[in-house]
């Protein structure tokens, strides 16, 4: 396969290309933050909030997950620019202690109102294994929920701005780091919810069977508002990290400090990544399956955020690729439970998605090691 001659991402990344240097495009964006006027963002932010701040019974909703970017994005708003947020979380149905506790901690150090939403279990067992079939990946529940839900309670509770963390740039070439990047209805079809709606996935389940109990109105909280409900309700949806430099590192040890929140062990992703997806207990399966389809999974992800931000040289991070990616997680047994699936069902599957030219060989896949809390999910 064709590497990025900077960072460590293979031809198979959604959105790569490369120059005539081999550098890929997820690079050179990134390299546009540093012509950023990052003083006249954070002056257009302060701008912004200050048209809805005291207007309504909450300034604004922050999605929250709970995870390294939602923590801080809510301690920033809260502690730097005082506002006051009505915070919405999507409980996808694996939140693990560790994260639990750290929400508690950061709710009752900040003061703050509290939404959590979790849907029908027998329901989720469902979408995860339709959208494993359909997709590769069975998080269509999540991806769709934790976008769309918070839109769905500022439109009912018409609360016309909501803040999310980080914009989609860091990661890949969607949108340009000198564009404007709103979380909108094109975004969220453009690549959140993996090019199935919810009224496509509500057709699909009910051609299974024994689904005659599903009901067209289950699928409402995976439902991102229209356009027509957004501008009239004037909801504005955006990224603190389109008006701030987004350091992950460095906010991650703020947050630890100031909110006492704490990282965790995550399968397949080195210790001094632990502040990375802490908020899932089968993370690792779904970083697995992307190993699987595109061979590279979340250490490549991570180790190439460092070497763009100067963190990390190339050299060590393809060291903690190849001690890391690719295991096969602990988890995977227990997932296939969920949804009653084999796990060489599981491998055809995945396969059957692979992305040219990669090619995965099960029988060298090596065991990783189960996650330290592990048996409370048993």
């Amino acid at each position: 396969m064709k590497y990025c001659t900077r960072c460590v991402l293979p031809e198979t990344h959604e959105t790569i290309i490369f120059d005539e240097n081999g550098v890929c495009n997820v690079c050179l964006n990134n390299d546009k933050k540093n012509n950023i006027s990052w003083d006249k963002k954070l002056e257009d932010f302060k701008n912004l909030v200050a048209q809805y701040k005291n207007k309504n019974e909450y300034d604004c909703i922050v999605p929250f997950s709970g995870g390294k970017d939602s923590t801080f994005t809510l301690y920033k708003l809260v502690n730097d620019f005082k506002l006051k947020p009505l915070v919405v979380s999507f409980n996808h149905g694996f939140m693990r202690k560790n994260l639990l506790e750290n929400n508690n901690r950061t709710f009752e150090a900040l003061g703050i109102d509290h939404l959590s939403f979790k849907p029908n279990w027998k329901l989720v067992q469902l979408l995860m294994k339709e959208s494993l079939i359909r997709k590769g990946d069975f998080c269509w529940h999540c991806h769709t929920g934790i976008f769309a839900y918070p839109m769905r309670v500022a439109v009912e509770k018409k609360i016309p701005l909501v803040i999310w963390g980080e914009p989609s740039s860091e990661y890949t070439a969607y949108y340009s780091y000198d564009g404007k990047e709103e979380v909108d209805e094109k975004r969220f079809n453009r690549f959140v919810n993996l090019g199935i709606s919810s009224e496509d996935m509500y057709g699909m389940i009910k051609q299974r069977k024994n689904t005659e109990w599903v009901k067209k109105s289950h699928f409402l909280p995976f439902t991102f508002p229209s356009r027509k409900e957004m501008m009239e309700n004037k909801i504005r949806s955006i990224c603190l990290g389109s008006y701030i430099p987004w350091n992950v590192r460095s906010q991650s040890k703020i947050i630890s400090e100031k909110l006492g929140w704490k990282g965790d062990k995550v399968e397949g992703v080195p210790g001094n990544y632990s502040y990375e997806k802490i908020e899932c207990s089968v993370q690792g399966v779904r970083d697995y399956l992307k190993y699987i389809k595109r061979g590279y999974g979340r250490t490549a992800h991570l180790v190439s955020i460092d070497i763009r931000n100067n963190r990390l040289d190339r050299e060590t991070g393809l060291g903690l690729v190849n001690d890391n990616d690719g295991k096969k997680p602990a988890s995977l047994k227990r997932f296939l439970k969920y949804i009653n699936t084999s796990e060489q069902q599981f491998n055809e599957i995945a396969s059957e998605q692979k992305i040219h030219p990669y090619n995965h060989e099960f029988s060298s896949t090596i065991e990783g090691e189960p996650l330290p809390d592990e048996n409370l999910y048993n």
